[in-house]
């Protein structure tokens, strides 16, 4: 029976979202936790992946004919690349969907923490009005207008923060360790520095790199302890960049002005996490979320879509994958 789809995602995340899988593809949905999940795998033509989720491993894919992989998002550390290349079996992702969305997430939490949106709120609600609004105006507090942010990362999605921000009226500038064209960043008035002089300078940085051994810990204890007195931190990334107990320590100690964390070395991150320990003033200066930077109504819609139209491309019409990662 040909263009058999296995899809480990439930039907309802397309359904909510007006992007059901086409009727010409025959669409099994489980999750990895089937106990069946190898034998459908090995009679399937093409599976279809969440970005978030646990490892899915090596062996799984063994014995199997799967003519391509589609991640429904951007993120491919599920996979294991060496293990899938040796098998020849193609992974694509769907690049940008998200973009729009993780922007408005890192401009609105850096927003909230800079105003102390949240802490206010809080505040508030405990009978404190008059005492808080006090402090805040004595604290002269900024808001985004011309201030200095610097972005880890200048890809796609950077770009779109690096958009988001200028529009706010924002200074940017990014470190890559990737070359980045130069008339694009002089398109967004980014500048390219040096890590450590972004850390030193910037009043918000904003992390946008994938998780690979190479950023594993990017930004630990030294890292956050170079940036600048009272900056946030936003770390909408992949878990694992950010040393968690290094930022909850810098938190602690007042030097960061605050953090959004939405990504977590372990998902769901368990009740021991420092960053979950914390308390007073430190924990009213951090704004967790639980992975949805990049997820919006309308940026789902665009991912879903786009996956099923390349699974079709490459099964109804036999042509080479879209956004193919390796």
């Amino acid at each position: 029976m040909p263009n058999r789809v296995l899809c480990l995602r439930p039907e309802d995340d397309f359904l909510r979202v007006d992007a059901a899988a086409p009727k010409s593809l025959q669409v099994k949905y489980s999750s990895p936790s089937d106990a069946q999940l190898a034998a459908l795998m090995t009679s399937s033509d093409a599976l279809v992946i969440p970005a978030v989720g646990p490892k899915l491993a090596p062996d799984l894919f063994e014995g199997s004919t799967l003519k391509l992989i589609q991640v429904t998002g951007a993120g491919v550390d599920r996979l294991d690349q060496a293990a899938l290349t040796k098998l020849g079996i193609p992974v694509a992702n769907v690049a940008g969907g998200s973009n729009s969305a993780v922007a408005e997430y890192v401009v609105t939490t850096a927003s909230a923490l800079l105003r102390r949106l949240a802490w206010a709120d809080a505040e508030i609600k405990a009978g404190n009005y008059a005492k808080y609004r006090a402090r805040m105006i004595a604290d002269n507090l900024a808001g985004l207008d011309g201030l200095l942010v610097g972005l880890i990362g200048f890809g796609t999605i950077g770009r779109a923060v690096a958009r988001a921000f200028r529009h706010m009226g924002g200074a940017v500038c990014f470190f890559d360790p990737v070359p980045v064209d130069a008339a694009v960043a002089a398109s967004l008035e980014a500048r390219s520095v040096p890590l450590d002089e972004l850390l030193a300078t910037c009043d918000v940085v904003s992390l946008h790199v994938p998780l690979l051994p190479a950023t594993q810990d990017l930004i630990g204890a030294g890292e956050l302890a170079r940036m600048k007195q009272g900056a946030i931190l936003i770390q909408a990334s992949r878990g694992g960049i950010v040393d968690e107990s290094a930022l909850a320590a810098s938190l602690s100690s007042g030097h960061l002005g605050g953090a959004a964390v939405d990504v977590y070395s372990t998902e769901p991150p368990p009740a021991d996490n420092p960053l979950l320990t914390l308390s007073g003033d430190a924990a009213s200066r951090l704004l967790l979320t639980p992975h949805i930077a990049g997820v919006t109504r309308q940026a789902s819609t665009f991912l879903f879509r786009s996956a099923w139209e390349n699974v079709e491309r490459v099964l109804l019409e036999s042509k080479p994958p879209l956004n193919r990662v390796y």
